[in-house]
């Protein structure tokens, strides 16, 4: 099992810090984070929703995307160029509005890549709105 190198916070500040531009009020909060796992949530907002009511497929790649970036942060530090190599979801049933709940593990952890599973829902983990595998590489040294 790998340590962690960043605690929750940690990783929350430095993605902010990252992200100079981003709204603090729409950014996703790390709300755990512990070797192999880490959770983010999301919150709600009317923007990320879709016709028919529910949250919309790009708003659910964005935080298994941002819940995958987090995940490596916390167990490589602060090496911030870190870039999405490949993401597929699969999209299981409709999110309905609330906050975004992403649970993230990490698979493999390798001097030059990373591996994540981030399970994604709204109401419940029982009830998952998205699976994604998010692979990362990792910058040299």
């Amino acid at each position: 099992m790998h340590e962690l190198k960043l605690t929750a916070r940690e990783v929350e500040a430095l993605i902010c810090k990252a992200f100079p531009d981003a709204d603090p009020e729409r950014m996703p909060r790390v709300d755990e984070a512990t070797p192999g796992r880490l959770r983010m949530v999301g919150p709600a907002g009317s923007s990320m929703l879709r016709p028919g009511g529910v949250i919309s497929g790009p708003a659910l790649m964005s935080l298994a995307d941002t819940a995958a970036y987090a995940i490596v942060l916390a167990h490589v530090g602060e090496k911030l160029m870190a870039v999405t190599s490949t993401l597929t979801i699969h999209f299981l049933r409709g999110a309905k509005p609330g906050d975004l709940v992403a649970d993230a593990s990490l698979l493999r952890l390798g001097a030059r890549s990373a591996v994540c599973d981030v399970r994604l829902w709204t109401e419940s983990p029982d009830d998952l709105a998205a699976q994604a595998t998010v692979a990362y590489t990792l910058p040299a040294g």
